[in-house]
């Protein structure tokens, strides 16, 4: 019986561990402890996404997930929030500099960052490390920039996505994280979990298989965190629940 479940659990489709581990004492302590806790998991994954909520400090996490890994990082994000992560970065003892192609990254600097419509101009090969900010720019399956990040970066290392959290049903913006990350091409996680039919709205589209669901979460969580609150974690939200919007 032993044997049979060592078996099954050989099985499951889950995504090991490429990058070092670290101590919670090594994150910055200006992170809080969901942060940290994250960012710890993301570090160890070597290529992950962290799906987390608005306001939940994706751009420490990301500069500290860079910092420990410890390799030459690129950051590509849209073009605003590009000198914002400059900015931030100085708050955590960080140095970023923003470039706007490859022969402007000279010298012994760890962090770099340009926004999407330049990422065109470097050479991959010279970034070990890759974030990708606001990385729901992978949500459009046919998107040319979608498809040429995924093809730039399908050799680096240690890549890692941060974007809110997406839809619960949006099933081509998981699928093609899971794509650029290389954990698994679109076309085979819809062939592995999903099969396409009518929704009770009436409507084609992709369901889970009745059998797969356990199996789809557990493989989701192996590379992808997704995390609206801080309780999530089992931490306070304190500060962190945004008052209720009025319409004036």
């Amino acid at each position: 019986m032993t044997a049979y479940a060592d078996f099954l659990a050989g099985k499951r489709r889950v995504v090991g561990d490429l990058g070092p581990a670290v101590q919670a004492g090594a994150v910055h302590p200006l992170l809080f402890p969901f942060q940290r806790d994250l960012v710890k998991w993301a570090v160890r994954k070597g290529r992950a996404a962290l799906f987390a909520d608005t306001g939940l400090g994706k751009t420490f996490m990301q500069l500290e997930w860079a910092r420990l890994i410890g390799e030459r990082t690129l950051i590509v994000a849209p073009l605003s929030v590009a000198r914002q992560t400059v900015r931030e970065a100085h708050k955590i003892g960080l140095d970023v500099t923003y470039v706007r192609d490859q022969a402007a990254v000279v010298g012994k600097g760890r962090l770099w960052i340009t926004n999407y419509e330049m990422v065109e101009h470097f050479d991959p090969a010279a970034f070990p490390c890759v974030v990708l900010d606001e990385s729901s720019i992978l949500k459009s399956l046919d998107g040319k920039t979608r498809q040429k990040l995924t093809a730039m970066f399908a050799a680096t290392p240690y890549r890692l996505c941060a974007t809110a959290t997406p839809a619960p049903n949006d099933i081509a913006e998981i699928g093609n994280h899971s794509e650029f990350l290389g954990v698994m091409p679109h076309h085979e996680m819809l062939s592995a979990f999903f099969v396409h039919g009518t929704l009770d709205s009436g409507k084609d589209g992709w369901r889970l298989k009745g059998h797969a669901e356990d199996a789809f979460f557990r493989w989701l969580a192996s590379w992808g965190m997704s995390v609206r609150r801080p309780s999530d974690l089992g931490y306070d939200d304190d500060g962190f629940i945004l008052p209720e919007l009025v319409i004036l």
